[in-house]
Parts: structure tokens; C-alpha cells; sequence
């Protein structure tokens, strides 16, 4: 052997991990039912609806999982011609409650099926 450096180092990142390195074994089948869990529960999803009160149950909504409104139902006595920005208002925070309780079903419904485990690009 000449004098220098060793031609066969390999810095140990580099280096596959004891027992044989890569994914454990039934890993990629474990994934696998996981997209498939998770694409059906995103389909349940679209048809799960949620029913938020807010104004002190004045006001109604039904929302889907997919944070798509369904119905406003408004109690006639929040209906005043002489003051519409009030109901706006109302509506606006109303529909703003139903998607955070829509967001945090879904995210419930999904972490079920990972476990806990963040994925990126997942609500």
C-alpha cells in the first residue's frame, strides 16, 4: 500500500445503518394503507357536515369537512332593516367560527389516521 490516503474510507453517514439499513421491513406497505386511510377519510370528509351556533344560537351554520357552507339559517329577531351592518357583522364572525370548527374536525379525523404524524401540505 503507497503512502497517503485510503481509497476505501467511507465517511459513516455515508455508511448504510446496522441490519441492513433503508426502511424497515413492512414500511412501504404501512404507507401505502396510510394514503389509502387518508384519501377516504378526505372523501368522508366532503359529506361530514358540522353545525356551529354562534350569537347565542341566533344564527346557524352547516359546513362540511371540506369547509364548503351548506345552510345560514338567521332567528328573524337579529333581522333589523334599519341596522344590516350588525347582521353582517354577525354573519362574517358566525362563518369565520364555522371553518375553525370545520378545520378542527378535519384535523382530528385526519390524525387519526396518521397518528399524529405532521405531513406537510395536509390542512
Amino acid at each position: 500500500m503507497t503512502k497517503g490516503r485510503r481509497s476505501d474510507f467511507v465517511p459513516r453517514a455515508a455508511q448504510p445503518a446496522a441490519g441492513g439499513g433503508g426502511m424497515q421491513p413492512g414500511m412501504v406497505e404501512k404507507i401505502k394503507k396510510m394514503q389509502e386511510e387518508m384519501a377516504a377519510t378526505q372523501t368522508a370528509l366532503e359529506s361530514e357536515i358540522i353545525n356551529v351556533t354562534a350569537a347565542g344560537g341566533a344564527i346557524t351554520i352547516a359546513i362540511t369537512g371540506h369547509q364548503r357552507v351548506q345552510t345560514i339559517k338567521v332567528d328573524p329577531s337579529l333581522i333589523d332593516p334599519n341596522d344590516a351592518g350588525m347582521l353582517e357583522d354577525t354573519l362574517v364572525a358566525a362563518v369565520n367560527e364555522a371553518i375553525v370548527a370545520s378545520q378542527e374536525h378535519s384535523a382530528k379525523r385526519l390524525e387519526t389516521v396518521t397518528g399524529g404524524v405532521q405531513i406537510p401540505g395536509l390542512m
